[in-house]
């Protein structure tokens, strides 16, 4: 019988992240996945004929001879520039395998058209959801949080960052209702309004994350890796290979042996594999988690760049809910064989939302209208799934279900705080 520390079941992205981190602080792990294939649920999908075959869509007829040009992602999710998660990719050194390329273009849904989000000096000069006056509050607060340092008082401004609400934030800077929309939505990445009537703190963070983002590369704050996700998970099985891991695919889990209520073993193919923590996705443990909504997403396949986002190649779109009467968001990710993901002129465009009501494809209509036309859709309702309890009388610690934003903001909170259940401490972060 082997003995490990941690074993992780499931090749997810925060499997993976996890599985190096705790790698990297010398404990030995055992990484399994029931598939045959890296990801999950948020697995690529390659060649193309595999995409039709796992939705029973009919075959692609003009897309088959360039099938194995492309790898779809089932749940595409961008990357801040100078986000938290990159910032743990730097630091498990799997950036080495994996080749990132900027998004060309940020925009957002407002009064039944496309803008650019602007969030650079010249982008708000230029701006047409603003008028003169909205511009120089704007670029106010924009100076405002650059220069908001949580540590120093001096830079708060009489602002009370754990007291003042967010609502109250903007109404100091006179902010007309349109402004504050696409701040909270586009740039905050808020998916929700009841933002507003929180703490101030978190959204100054978040605006001021966005503008280091795109300081970075000038066209949008956003990374996908080049040829998509998938690209992640193998990295870090590559890193956990040189940290004396162990990666197993293919490999069906029979039973989780627990010892008064605590995990003490994993079965699989008759073998048994001991370990003091499990790191798992949901699927793993459906008795240990329970269903808090619905996701609706639909990958689109174009063969033109979406209409007014000046012919970009990749871009994120957000309609913010208030232009639907919404209680959630619309998020639009648009990748393309820039990416490596699509064949020469095609685009991948997904387009997702919680679901609301019991007709979603109706819901994501408004998403869909902007893309068209569309060469094919493949549609996908799912679960999302959050797990019971902390994990810590178990020392079972599962992840939550992807959301339906199409950046890893929440996906990143989930990490940072399974780290902390499994091992006390937050993780390590070198890079300023």
């Amino acid at each position: 019988m082997q003995e490990y520390d941690v074993i992780v079941l499931g090749t997810g992205l925060k499997e993976c992240v996890l599985s190096g981190l705790m790698s990297q602080n010398g404990k030995k792990v055992l990484h399994m996945d029931k598939n045959g294939y890296y990801g999950g649920q948020s697995a690529s999908v390659s060649p193309l004929e595999e995409l039709y075959r796992r939705f029973k869509v009919p075959g692609p007829a003009e897309c088959t001879l360039r099938g194995k040009e492309w790898n779809v992602d089932l749940i595409p999710k961008f990357f801040l520039a100078n986000g938290e998660l990159v910032k743990m990719l730097v630091d498990t050194e799997v950036t080495r395998y994996v080749d990132f390329r900027v998004v060309e273009g940020s925009y957002v849904y407002m009064a039944g058209k496309l803008h650019k989000v602007p969030a650079t000096e010249e982008d708000t000069h230029t701006s047409d959801l603003m008028g003169m006056f909205d511009k120089r509050r704007f670029r106010k607060l924009l100076l405002f949080a650059h220069n908001f340092d949580v540590r120093n008082p001096r830079t708060y401004q009489d602002v009370d960052p754990d007291k003042t609400t967010t609502r109250d934030l903007f109404s100091r800077f006179d902010l007309g209702l349109d402004v504050v929309e696409f701040i909270g939505h586009a740039i905050a990445l808020h998916g929700r309004e009841s933002y507003l009537d929180q703490p101030c703190v978190e959204t100054i963070k978040r605006i001021r994350l966005y503008a280091e983002s795109l300081a970075r590369h000038n066209t949008s704050p956003y990374l996908y890796p080049v040829f998509g996700l998938s690209e992640l998970p193998q990295g870090f099985a590559r890193l956990s290979a040189e940290y004396g891991g162990t990666f197993l695919l293919n490999r069906a889990v029979d039973e989780i042996v627990l010892d008064d209520g605590k995990v003490k073993a994993v079965k699989s193919e008759g073998k048994l594999f001991q370990c003091k923590q499990l790191v798992c996705d949901p699927s793993y443990v459906p008795n240990r988690v329970r269903k808090v909504g619905k996701v609706i997403r639909v990958i689109c396949l174009l063969n033109h760049p979406v209409k007014n986002t000046h012919e970009a190649n990749s871009c994120q779109i957000i309609i913010p809910q208030t232009q639907l009467h919404r209680k959630s968001d619309i998020f639009i990710s648009v990748v393309s064989y820039t990416h490596n993901v699509a064949s020469d002129g095609m685009y991948i465009a997904t387009v997702s939302t919680a679901v609301e009501s019991n007709n979603p494809e109706k819901e994501v209509q408004p998403g869909l209208d902007l893309l068209e036309p569309i060469v094919q859709k493949f549609v996908s309702v799912s679960s999302l799934l959050v797990p019971n309890d902390d994990g810590s009388k178990s020392q079972i610690f599962v992840s939550r279900s992807y959301d339906e934003s199409n950046h890893f903001g929440s996906e990143c909170e989930d990490i940072k705080d399974m780290y902390r259940r499994i091992t006390g401490h937050t993780p390590p972060m070198k890079t300023s």
